[in-house]
């Protein structure tokens, strides 16, 4: 039995698929631009441009009113020479260190607060609390627990100790203080993560004799990595952007002990105006910010693959 192929339908059989989106596919794609741009526009004008013009800035010599003079790479240079630099960078470094405390406190916390009992929303409130309060407030309240002369530290510990005015001690009584409210934050991210955990997987892992650590680490935490990423990113971005405890608790001292590079660029350009050498400590403070970014979402996507 033969088949034949008319010349109409060979033609028909021959011609080849086109790729040309249906007019369906391009309205789509012309809506979603159209909700973009608004976005698009606002992270240009408030994120990308205030970037841009930083480092642009940070080659320049200006006072906020004269006009800027270029000045290369002097802002740098002079940056690179200077020890409240490097003593700022230290401090950064110790925020960093002890910050890090956060997200395994507040990951202890969520897996508490994680359970159904009379009063566990009140229990919750409790520790949720420290985060809706400015940092003025926290400041304002740690300054008066540290004073030496009537503060609950004294009290406690039996007689005055100078936290803010001793060199020494004034780092940690302010990361002490930031971390009253940065782990409830990190509490928050975690209890999130735990209401997507897939109870079955739980369930199983138990009925094969998984428990306490073992379940914790094999099964629970593995669910909680994006939780985990966000609390270590974000905590990570505090630590090293901590300028309002220590505007209100120190100003940097005494003898700029206490400062670090956030505070170090407010104070030369809102005290000096030395706009162009702030944008110099802004731009190495982004720097350090975006490396360290970058570095955690490759070991995420890594991770995740």
């Amino acid at each position: 039995m033969s088949i034949s192929i008319t010349p109409r339908a060979s033609r028909r059989i021959a011609r080849p698929a086109t790729n040309t989106p249906s007019p369906l596919v391009k309205r789509r794609t012309r809506a979603a631009l159209c909700f973009l741009l608004p976005g698009l526009a606002l992270f240009t004008v408030f994120v990308i441009y205030p970037i841009a013009s930083s480092i642009v800035l940070s080659f320049h010599h200006w006072d906020g009113m004269t006009a800027k003079t270029f000045a290369g790479l002097d802002n740098y240079r002079e940056l690179i020479a200077s020890d409240t630099f490097y003593t700022a960078l230290k401090n950064n470094l110790t925020w960093l260190a002890l910050f890090l405390l956060a997200p395994p406190a507040g990951l202890a916390l969520a897996l508490y607060l994680n359970q159904n009992v009379t009063g566990i929303r009140f229990v919750k409130s409790l520790f949720f609390a420290p985060f809706v309060l400015p940092g003025v407030v926290v400041g304002l309240v740690f300054s008066w627990f540290y004073d030496p002369t009537f503060g609950l530290l004294k009290l406690i510990v039996g007689h005055g100790i100078p936290v803010l005015g001793d060199p020494r001690y004034v780092t940690f009584g302010i990361v002490f203080a930031a971390l009253w409210p940065q782990i409830p934050f990190c509490m928050i991210l975690y209890l999130t993560g735990l209401t997507g955990i897939n109870p079955e997987i739980v369930e199983a892992a138990r009925m094969e004799g998984a428990g306490g650590w073992a379940l914790l680490w094999h099964v629970i935490l593995p669910q909680l990595r994006p939780a985990t990423f966000m609390a270590f990113v974000l905590t990570v971005i505090g630590a090293l952007r901590s300028f309002d405890l220590i505007s209100v608790m120190s100003g940097g001292g005494p003898f700029d002990s206490s400062t670090v590079l956030a505070y170090f660029m407010y104070d030369q350009a809102i005290k000096y105006y030395r706009e162009g050498y702030s944008a110099a400590i802004a731009v190495v403070l982004f720097a350090i910010m975006l490396v360290y970014i970058a570095w955690q979402l490759r070991r995420l996507v890594r991770t995740d693959s």
